[in-house]
């Protein structure tokens, strides 16, 4: 990869049922179109020769596998909810092949919430066995200017989520913003200036803890990146007939696409 580029590899574009969801019938849980088979949401993104993990997904293993993806050098959470984090397990595979600790980063809801639902990683006793996942979480604050991942600039992004914030995270001219209903003022002028925008798009009617695509489209108008690409997207979303709708410098992101994002 040449220097001053980074590349974002699209591991899951999907909500936390994935799609096709168990059981149903409907014209996309039924198309043969692989862009509408999506994988729980999650990013890989190669910048300055570092590899960082955006969210661990159910589904990580399966899209570790497909992707390739060698090493990690940092995971960055944007929040615990279990399509986000259920697949913490398989970073065992890169202890392993790494011979280290992997550090991770979370804000306040994710590093209290973590080692309840891990406590068998998190705890300071040794595990029988010792065949777990060794992860040094780390604690950001959203109302942190910056933060240092392996040498990356990470600007953290205050999203609502129902009752809960979460962190969207920018790096250099990029921005993932995903599981939200809505984004607080006081998070755009962090977002000024994007080449991509990611952004979450759960369905077409309008949800409480996500946002519609009319309100997507809303919000991506407003911060003006010169592409957006929706993401979290449920099976109201057919990849091709949506795309056809689509205003110009949008799109809909699908399983393994790479993003080039110019810094």
């Amino acid at each position: 990869m040449q220097s001053g580029k980074m590349r974002v590899t699209v591991l899951g574009c999907g909500t936390s049922t994935g799609v096709p969801l168990i059981h149903c019938s409907c014209k996309v849980c039924r198309s043969r179109n692989p862009k509408n088979k999506r994988l729980r949401a999650s990013i890989w993104i190669q910048v300055n020769g570092v590899s960082l993990l955006v969210d661990v997904s159910p589904d990580f293993r399966q899209q570790a596998l497909r992707t390739g993806i060698p090493a990690i050098d940092a995971i960055l959470f944007t929040h615990p909810h279990a399509d986000h984090v259920g697949g913490l397990d398989e970073i065992r595979s890169y202890n392993f092949i790494q011979k280290r600790t992997i550090p991770a980063y979370g804000h306040e809801w994710t590093v209290r919430e973590l080692p309840v639902r891990y406590p068998y990683i998190f705890s300071s006793k040794k595990a029988e066995g010792g065949g777990i996942a060794r992860i040094d979480l780390r604690t950001f604050t959203l109302s942190s200017s910056a933060f240092q991942v392996a040498g990356v600039r990470v600007t953290p992004i205050e999203l609502d989520h129902g009752s809960q914030k979460v962190a969207g995270f920018r790096i250099g001219d990029f921005a993932y913003l995903t599981d939200c209903h809505s984004i607080p003022e006081s998070s755009f002028q962090r977002l000024k200036g994007l080449s991509v925008l990611m952004l979450d798009c759960l369905r077409l009617a309008d949800h409480d803890t996500h946002l519609s695509l009319e309100k997507s489209l809303n919000y991506s108008h407003r911060i003006k990146a010169r592409k957006t690409i929706l993401t979290h997207m449920g099976h109201d979303f057919d990849y091709n007939a949506t795309t056809r709708i689509l205003p110009e410098k949008h799109a809909l992101a699908y399983d393994g696409q790479i993003i080039h994002v110019k810094r």
